[in-house]
C-alpha cells in the first residue's frame, strides 16, 4: 500500500495518476503503516516507511539531513541513465556535496538522490511529480518532446525504485491478458469523393499537387516514376469521373475495408456539411466547411457497421460549444443507434474547456489529444485518461497520424523514415502497454498523396505482434472498466480489490512484482525484475487472492514472467 501526502488542490490529479498506475494506494491516514510514501508537500513529516520519496522543488531546514540544494529552475530534461524525462514546472537541483548517491540528473546537475538507510530508503526528487502529470494532462507536451511518453516513465520509475527498496508491487497494467498492447485504427472522413469539388480550392489544389507537385516529389525520390503517371492520369480523368464514368478516385471506404479486413476501426464522420465552424483559427478558416455530411452516406454506414467498424463524429463546434455539441452528437447517433458515441474533432480544435464541453453534450469519449504537426505522445502517455474538467468523459490519445508524417509542412518524411518513427512507437506501447492509436485520412491512399503503401506496411507490421485490436468505444470502454476496480483496505501485497460492473472482454490482467533487491540490498535472482500474470474477468477478490497465494508459493523469486495457464 502506498501512502500519498499531497499539497492542497492536488486529489484530482493524485486520482487520476493512480488510475494510470493502477496500483493499491491511499491518502495518508496517521497511524497506519505503509510500504511506501510519497510526499509533495514543502514540510515532509515524521513517518516511517521502507520507501520514502519526496518529489518537490522547494527546501526546508529539516526534511533531509545533508541535502544541499543550489538553485530552482524551469524545466530541464532528466536522466536516470536509461530514460530521457522532460520537467516542464519548477525543477530543484543539489549541490555535489549533498549526501546520497545521484539517480536522476539533469547534465552535470543532481536531480535526484537515493540514500539507502539502516531500515529503509529515501529518493529525493527535486521535481513535484503531480504537478508534471497535471500539466501533461491539460497542457500536453511541446512538440520537440513528442516522442518521449513522459507520463509513462514517470510511473516507471516510480515502480523502479519500489521494487529496488524490497517492496512488492501489485497493479492492473494498462493492456488485456494475453496482449503487450492495444491497436486502435481510426479514419477521420473529410472527402467522400472529387465529385463534391468543382472548381472550389479542393479541386485547384488537388491539380496542383497531383501536377506540378507530384514532378516535385518525384524528383525529390519522393514518388515514384508509375505514381507520378497515375497522378498525371487522375487529372486528365477528371472530366470522366465528374461524369460517372469513371470510379471516384477518393472515395475511402471501399479500400480500408479491403486492406483493413478482419480488423475493427474507427470512422469519425462530419454532420454537417458547409459549415466551417465558428472561432476558428488560421487565414483558412472557412476551408474547414466540408461538401458532405453523415446524410450522404446512407449505404456505407450501414456496410460499416455490418463489418464491425465503429462510426464516431468528426466534430465542427462540439469543441466549444455543449449546445452544438448535442446537435453533432444527435446526428450521428440517429443513424447508429449506439448508447455511446464518441468524437474527434475536425483540424484537433480544442480548449481548456473542451472536455467539460463534451461532456455536457453527452459524449462518451474524445480522441482529439494529439498533434498536428509531428507524431507521438501528446499528454505523456499511451493510456485512456480522464481530461481535467471532465468527471465521466475519457481521451483516447491519438499518436500517429498521415498528415503529419508525409505533409511537407510538417514533418515531410520519407516512407522509410515514416516507418522508422512508426516502429519507434510500436516499440514503446509494447514495452509500455497501453494503446497505440492510428489516424490515416480518408483520401490518403489515393492520388495525389499515395500513402496508402505505408498504411498497408504499418498494418502489415502491427498484425502478427500481440495486440488486440479494437475500435475506439470498445478500447475506451476497456479502460473504463479497469478503472472501475478498486483496491480496498489492503495489506502488502495489495488484496483484495473489487469490481461490480459487467464482464471484461479481453480479460484484464493482474500483475504481482517480485521486488528487485531484499531489504539489506542485496540482489534478488539473476533475470531482472520478477512478475506474477493472473488474467481476470470477473471473480471474486476472494479468487484472486487464493490464486496469487498459491503462484507465490510455487514461483521461484528469480523466474521472470511467470503467467497463469
Amino acid at each position: 500500500m502506498i501512502g500519498v501526502i499531497a499539497k492542497p488542490g492536488q486529489g484530482d490529479v493524485v486520482e487520476e495518476f493512480f488510475e494510470l498506475f493502477k496500483t493499491p494506494w491511499e491518502v495518508y491516514r496517521h497511524g497506519r503503516v505503509y510500504d511506501v510514501i510519497i510526499v509533495t508537500t514543502d514540510e515532509v513529516p515524521e513517518v516511517t516507511a521502507k520507501l520514502l520519496l519526496v518529489y518537490c522543488s522547494r527546501t526546508n531546514d529539516h526534511e533531509l539531513n545533508g541535502v544541499a540544494a543550489p538553485g530552482r529552475r524551469k524545466g530541464a530534461v532528466l536522466t536516470d541513465g536509461s530514460n530521457s524525462l522532460p520537467i516542464y514546472c519548477d525543477l530543484l537541483t543539489f549541490a555535489d556535496e549533498s549526501e546520497g548517491t545521484p539517480c536522476v540528473r539533469t547534465g552535470a546537475e543532481t536531480a535526484g538522490l537515493k540514500r539507502d538507510l539502516t531500515d529503509s530508503t529515501v529518493v529525493r526528487l527535486g521535481y513535484d511529480l503531480f504537478e508534471e502529470v497535471r500539466f501533461l494532462l491539460s497542457q500536453g507536451q511541446p512538440v520537440e518532446y513528442a516522442h518521449i511518453p513522459t507520463l509513462d516513465i514517470h510511473i516507471q520509475m516510480l515502480r523502479t525504485w519500489i521494487l529496488e527498496a524490497g517492496v512488492p508491487v501489485l497493479e492492473i497494467p494498462p493492456s488485456p491478458a494475453g496482449h503487450s498492447f492495444i491497436v486502435c485504427l481510426t479514419h477521420d472522413i473529410d472527402f467522400i469523393g472529387i465529385r463534391d469539388h468543382r472548381f472550389d480550392h479542393s479541386m485547384w489544389g488537388f491539380v496542383y499537387r497531383a501536377t506540378a507537385g507530384a514532378l516535385r516529389n518525384f524528383a525529390r525520390g519522393r514518388l515514384s516514376l508509375k505514381n507520378l503517371f497515375k497522378s498525371w492520369f487522375s487529372v486528365a480523368s477528371l472530366p470522366f469521373v465528374y461524369a460517372g464514368w469513371m470510379k471516384d478516385f477518393w472515395e475511402p471506404f471501399e479500400w480500408y475495408l479491403e486492406v483493413e479486413r478482419g480488423l475493427p476501426a474507427t470512422y469519425f464522420l462530419i454532420p454537417f456539411k458547409r459549415q466551417a465552424g465558428d472561432h476558428v483559427p488560421g487565414r483558412h478558416a472557412s476551408r474547414r466547411a466540408t461538401a458532405y455530411d453523415v446524410s450522404d452516406l446512407s449505404h456505407w454506414t450501414d456496410v460499416l457497421q455490418q463489418r464491425g467498424c465503429e462510426l464516431g463524429v468528426h466534430g465542427i463546434d462540439s469543441w466549444h460549444s455543449a449546445d452544438k455539441g448535442r446537435e453533432e452528437l444527435a446526428t450521428i447517433a440517429a443513424i447508429t443507434a449506439a448508447p455511446r458515441t464518441g468524437i474527434r474533432m475536425h483540424w484537433l480544435l480544442q480548449n481548456g474547456g473542451t472536455p467539460a464541453a463534451l461532456e455536457q453534450a453527452g459524449y462518451s469519449y474524445d480522441s482529439t489529444c494529439g498533434y498536428n504537426e509531428t507524431v507521438g505522445y501528446r499528454a505523456g502517455t499511451t493510456q485512456v485518461f480522464r481530461p481535467a474538467g471532465s468527471k465521466t468523459l475519457l481521451e483516447l490519445p491519438l499518436h500517429i497520424q498521415d498528415g503529419a508524417l508525409f505533409y511537407p509542412q510538417r514533418l515531410d518524411l520519407s516512407e522509410a523514415d515514416a516507418h522508422q518513427r512508426c516502429q519507434t512507437l510500436i516499440d514503446s506501447a509494447r514495452k509500455l502497454g497501453g494503446v497505440l492509436t492510428v489516424l490515416w485520412h480518408d483520401r490518403s491512399h489515393g492520388p495525389e498523396r499515395f500513402w496508402g503503401d505505408s498504411y498497408v506496411r504499418l498494418l502489415a507490421v502491427l498484425r502478427p505482434l500481440d495486440a488486440w485490436f479494437g475500435t475506439a468505444g470498445e478500447v475506451v470502454e476497456w479502460f473504463r472498466k479497469r478503472r472501475e476496480v478498486r483496491f480496498e483496505q489492503t495489506d502488502a501485497l495489495g488484496r483484495p480489490f473489487s469490481y461490480d460492473g459487467e464482464e471484461i472482454h479481453p480479460p484484464l490482467t493482474v500483475r504481482f512484482h517480485q521486488p528487485t533487491r531484499q531489504h539489506n540490498n542485496e540482489p534478488i535472482g539473476e533475470s531482472g525484475p520478477a512478475f506474477i500474470d493472473i488474467p481476470w474477468s470477473r471473480k471474486s477478490a476472494a479468487d484472486i487472492e487464493l490464486q496469487i497465494g498459491s503462484l507465490l508459493s510455487a514461483a521461484s523469486p528469480g523466474v521472470a514472467g511467470y503467467s497463469l495457464p
